[in-house]
């Protein structure tokens, strides 16, 4: 209901102005969505024609996310963000728009007010006060929940040039993707919007080096964290934290496929095949590089005796509406592996559709299990390619276990 009134008094909004001025303008767009405690979390969205149309690109340092489902109706804008269940909702008016990022997939109504301005490039100041402190290298990072509860561990990786810094932070159960902003002084800003989440970190020099920052992130979300340079920073090794219980070798499962047809890991298609079983959801953007990787792998390797099962957790406890979200997920990313309706997007409800493991940890998670059926490898998380150094190993040691795996008879 919420979302239905939001949209309908977005576009029955009518505009004298002429078709000019109520259009996507091509070129740079700075978009500025307003965080409850009243920061700015900015990012850049450019605009193109393509095959006679107009679409966006979402920018955060070197990736470019395609946004091409955009509904004008007047001076009014639906943008249907990417994979995800969720909109950008405005008005459009000579060069600016005014709306609302709503997500649709959420137990209570997520909106959050933005603006956004054509023609602008500079994500933070346009023209920010010289840098006074480097944080380029690796950083040892603790961040602590806003009531002081839960602290988790993290390891933040930035290269800066001058004002502009790129990176981002790893944690035991992902990274935060692509992150850039830049150095003003002594204070670092950074920020990404990847089409669902939306995050801001800042942070400032203590006297001893060490850092003390602020992280914002969607609606209302806020953590502080600490950080010290420390060029051996580590977390847990991912393939340690999620593993089988005792008495188990292997997994059993049975869930449907998006047509409603039950699927089971012992069915004939599988036997005898390496198979990657991936724990992910169309609402997760790890789990969507995650998927940008074995999508294509899996074309190239599918003839060697492998085959991969995605079990997607989706918010909609409904099958029409999980299978719907998974099967956009599935275009988009052009993704010909199987694809299960295996449960609601909760870790517990994860980790009982699958007992043999004892818990999961975190979408994405990866099992690898050999020809035998057996369960060789489960690893939690993922370090996209916003990483870097990372995302390299990470597919090293994939393409090495891989080899082993599909070279066994």
């Amino acid at each position: 209901m919420f979302l239905a009134l939001l949209i309908t008094q977005l576009l029955i909004s009518c505009s004298s102005m002429t078709s000019t001025d109520n259009t996507i303008q091509t070129g740079s767009w700075r978009v500025a969505l307003q965080h409850a405690e009243g920061k700015e979390i900015p990012f850049i969205m450019q605009a193109e024609e393509k095959d006679g149309k107009t679409v966006l690109y979402l920018i955060n340092g070197e990736e470019r996310i395609l946004v091409d489902d955009i509904q004008q109706q007047e001076d009014s804008v639906k943008i249907g963000l990417h994979i995800f269940d969720a909109d950008l909702i405005a008005k459009v008016e000579g060069g600016k728009m005014a709306g609302r990022f709503v997500k649709n997939d959420t137990k209570e109504p997520y909106s959050v007010p933005f603006t956004a301005e054509h023609g602008k490039e500079n994500r933070f100041a346009a023209e920010p006060a010289q840098a006074t402190f480097d944080y380029d290298g690796k950083w040892e990072v603790v961040f602590t929940e806003k009531d002081g509860s839960k602290s988790y561990k993290a390891v933040g990786v930035f290269e800066q040039q001058d004002n502009n810094v790129t990176g981002t932070f790893l944690t035991e159960t992902g990274d935060y993707r692509y992150l850039e902003g830049q150095v003003e002084g002594d204070e670092l800003k950074v920020s990404t919007f990847d089409g669902n989440h939306a995050y801001l970190f800042t942070a400032k020099p203590n006297t001893d080096s060490t850092l003390t920052g602020h992280f914002y992130s969607g609606m209302k979300g806020y953590e502080s964290w600490t950080a010290k340079r420390n060029p051996n920073a580590e977390l847990a090794s991912a393939d340690t934290l999620t593993y089988l219980k005792p008495g188990y070798e292997s997994l059993s499962f049975s869930f449907p496929n998006l047509q409603g047809e039950q699927v089971s890991l012992s069915d004939d298609k599988y036997k005898n095949k390496v198979v990657i079983v991936q724990l992910l959801g169309s609402w997760c953007p790890n789990c969507m590089d995650e998927t940008n990787f074995l999508a294509p792998y899996y074309d190239k390797n599918k003839d060697r005796g492998l085959e991969i099962i995605g079990l997607g957790f989706e918010r909609s406890p409904e099958f029409e509406k999980a299978a719907a979200r998974l099967q956009k997920m599935k275009d988009r990313l052009d993704v010909n592996y199987d694809l299960l309706v295996a449960g609601v997007s909760d870790k517990e409800a994860a980790a009982k559709a699958l007992p043999a493991l004892n818990h999961v940890l975190s979408f994405p998670t990866t099992i690898f299990i050999d020809r035998d059926g057996k369960v060789r490898k489960i690893h939690t998380g993922f370090s996209g390619p916003g990483t870097g150094q990372y995302y390299e190993e990470w597919v090293a040691d994939f393409n090495k276990t891989m080899e082993e795996l599909l070279a066994e008879k």
